[in-house]
């Protein structure tokens, strides 16, 4: 998830202070159940979508394979359903 913010910040040009704060506190798995569960997208979501960068979001990483074991079929519909509403549709697992 750090990594997450780095990339944000050296390929977008997002600093997502908050969400540093929310993983310190919370810790990844918490803070990617948070934000991909709440009622509307988050401002760092909204600010990678304006950077047509929702490859960098939380939830588009919640729907790579590799963390499908840490996420409910629930987290992963929302998530799904985000990305869908703002046009994203993620690589499939041979075009990453």
């Amino acid at each position: 998830m750090v990594e997450m913010y780095r990339r944000a910040m050296s390929e977008a040009g997002y600093n997502a202070t908050y969400f540093l704060q929310m993983l310190a506190a919370d810790g990844p798995l918490v803070t990617a159940r948070r934000l991909v569960m709440s009622s509307k997208p988050s401002d760092g979501f909204t600010a990678l979508w304006e950077r047509k960068r929702l490859g960098l979001t939380v939830e588009a990483h919640i729907l790579q394979e590799r963390f499908a074991d840490l996420f409910t079929d629930e987290e992963r519909s929302v998530a799904r359903r985000r990305l869908d509403e703002y046009g994203y549709r993620p690589p499939l697992a041979n075009e990453v």
